[in-house]
């Protein structure tokens, strides 16, 4: 696990000036790769490009040093991430008389490209971030994993292409501050995060999960292309049981290839569904004890940790659990924000961030149960898409305009509670009679309505989602499989994975997620839905493949989110700098927000009129993003 930099100047600069350059955007992510660096630059009177690597070393303690060359010196690589199938690779290209000179995973991806191009790209199985330079067609490469679990930014000016794992590294190379996005502030203030391609910065962007850019360096043009092709879901006539033996096979074999590794390893146990069966698979593919992390909380309505110990001894682990007080999170608020380099606010990242730190002091890599609600359909946000169809089909459009009006009247929350009130809002608000529903559901901070309040119509931008559309081939989302691609597209790179990628590697822990394997998407997009979701009973065909492994009914118990009581602090300990964040010359100094309507929006919060937890959040820490960034005081 490491973080990966790179520059083309574009026209002939000194090398030894492109070393000190990438020195410097190494310098910037250590955390990602604490125990090596290195480097490559090179010069001649048409450009000059180099790339830079942080190395966490996990498999190749020894030699796996980067960058690493092709024998005859004209191919280089610098990689961030794991290849977990690259044994098999090897093994592969071994037969066909290659030769290798490290036990690395890196060196393998060198090999394959080498002999097979770009084509070889497709055979990996894996979270990566790589950048490859070939001096034998004057081509670079840059490549980003399925899933879109490693990050990747880049950004193309007049002289320069620069990338990055980072978007810290890319900032503190050019010599401005980009101007915000237009499109990237809007999808932030619908989802609290931006996914790719967009950044919160204009002419900065993420390579989209997937992809590769193709740089050439004689003319250089680039262009983007797709790894693998994601065939449309087709549902197969598999009988139930078949499916439920094919899941579990699938699972085992996930589990069993992502835990190659030479250093420490372990699982997050939070004691839901997909964690347990994480850390159950991975317990029963060793002869060892394996160690198992775990946050309680001080506060009864927090903490779950008597699930946790519960498959904690089914598995017989080392099970470390961590007690703390909800203020312990607030801690490295600031330090954990501006780490993301642009807004995020997902409350899930405190924790996160803080389970990271403590696991990372028994071991270096973490198993977790990530992906499993995305690839075997187990969010509330599921239900609420179908009761949306249904709702719709009963309720007349007139009537559903007069219960949303007294829903918003009467049923308002005045604390940070997420229960009946909260939910039944969540559903009227994102009712849609047009078929675009889904897109107001994933709207975590702010609906299209909502948004158009909030900002000034100078920045409101109402058809952010239109590319997104244009990727899945509909304008209408309507069933489960149109959801959970949806939110691979968008929530999974840009809000899950960005979270827990940024989170751990800021302690230097590497995460790896099983359920986020190509072989298991692509088998659960073959399934009937109803095998997913029967009635209300999400992950139902993951539940049956491990239902004889766990006690009774441990498996329908419900499971609190991983979140941070936010609304609270921000009536509280952060209320001073709430404040400060709507002070009218700020507000008119931006010219991004509708200034009356921000102000009641997070007054009303403050003195406990109406809780608006996710919007005022939102909004905080994107104020936060934007002193930290824009004003310079740190």
């Amino acid at each position: 696990m490491c973080g990966i930099n790179g520059i083309i100047v574009k026209t002939n600069r000194n090398k030894e000036d492109i070393s000190v350059v990438l020195n410097n955007m190494n310098n910037l992510i250590i955390h990602r790769g604490p125990d090596q660096d290195g480097l490559f630059a090179e010069e001649n009177e048409q450009y000059t490009v180099g790339m830079a690597m942080r190395r966490l070393s996990i498999i190749d303690l020894s030699s796996g040093k980067q960058p690493i060359f092709s024998d005859d010196k004209q191919i280089v690589i610098v990689f961030n991430g794991e290849i977990y199938n690259y044994k098999v690779l090897k093994n592969r290209l071994l037969t066909e008389g290659v030769t290798f000179n490290t036990s690395s995973d890196t060196e393998v991806i060198l090999k394959a490209y080498e002999k097979y191009g770009v084509e070889a790209f497709k055979w990996l199985d894996g979270m990566y971030g790589f950048s490859i330079y070939d001096k034998n067609i004057n081509k670079l490469f840059i490549a980003r994993d399925f899933f879109g679990e490693k990050p990747l930014y880049y950004t193309n000016t007049d002289q320069k292409f620069i990338w990055a794992s980072e978007l810290k590294s890319i900032i503190n190379t050019i010599d401005f501050t980009p101007n915000i996005s237009k499109k990237g502030l809007n999808l932030y203030f619908r989802l609290t995060y931006i996914p790719a391609p967009h950044t919160i910065y204009d002419n900065i962007y993420k390579l989209e999960a997937n992809h590769y850019i193709e740089y050439d360096l004689a003319s250089h043009s680039t262009s983007i292309h797709k790894i693998n092709a994601e065939p449309k879901p087709i549902e197969s006539n598999i009988s139930f049981e078949d499916a439920k033996a094919k899941t579990k096979e699938l699972v085992y074999n996930s589990v069993d290839s992502r835990s190659i590794a030479d250093v420490g390893l372990g699982t997050f146990l939070s004691g839901g569904v997909d964690s347990s069966i994480i850390s159950l698979c991975l317990a029963q593919s060793t002869d060892r004890k394996i160690d198992t992390f775990s946050i309680g909380f001080k506060k009864a309505s927090y903490d779950e940790t008597d699930k946790s110990r519960v498959v904690a001894d089914m598995v017989n682990s080392n099970h470390h659990e961590f007690i703390i007080d909800e203020d312990d999170l607030k801690n490295n608020i600031h330090e954990i924000l501006v780490n993301f380099d642009e807004p995020f606010s997902d409350t899930a990242a405190l924790p996160t961030h803080l389970l990271s730190e403590k696991t990372r002091e028994h071991v270096t890599v973490a198993l977790t149960g990530d992906g499993g609600d995305e690839v075997f359909g187990g969010y509330n946000k599921y239900y609420i898409g179908k009761m949306n169809n249904r709702y719709t089909n009963i309720v007349p459009k007139g009537l559903h305009k007069t219960i949303s009006k007294l829903s918003n009247k009467y049923l308002i929350n005045k604390d940070d509670t997420r229960g009946k009130r909260f939910r039944i809002n969540k559903l009227l608000n994102a009712i849609d009679y047009n078929g675009g529903f889904y897109w107001d559901i994933i709207s975590l901070a702010n609906t299209s309505a909502q948004l158009e309040e909030l900002m000034s119509p100078d920045y409101f931008d109402s058809n952010i989602f239109k590319e997104y559309k244009e990727i899945l081939g509909k304008e209408k989302i309507e069933t489960l499989t149109d959801f959970r691609l949806v939110d691979k597209i968008m929530s999974l790179e840009g809000g899950m994975l960005a979270k827990v990628d940024r989170t751990s590697m800021m302690t230097s822990l590497e995460c790896r997620a099983p359920f986020l394997n190509k072989d298991l998407w692509e088998f659960a997009n073959t399934l009937p839905e109803n095998y997913l979701m029967k009635g209300w009973n999400k992950k139902h065909i993951l539940k049956e493949a491990f239902r004889s492994e766990f006690p009774d009914e441990f498996l329908e118990k419900s499971k609190s989110g991983f979140g941070s009581p936010t609304g609270d602090w921000l009536r509280q300990s952060l209320r001073k700098e709430l404040e400060s964040y709507i002070e009218p010359e700020l507000l008119k100094s931006q010219g991004i927000f509708n200034i009356e309507f921000i102000t009641k929006l997070v007054q009303d919060h403050l003195d406990s009129k109406k809780d608006s937890t996710f919007r005022v959040w939102s909004y905080y820490c994107f104020q936060k993003w934007y002193k930290f960034n824009y004003l310079k005081q740190h």
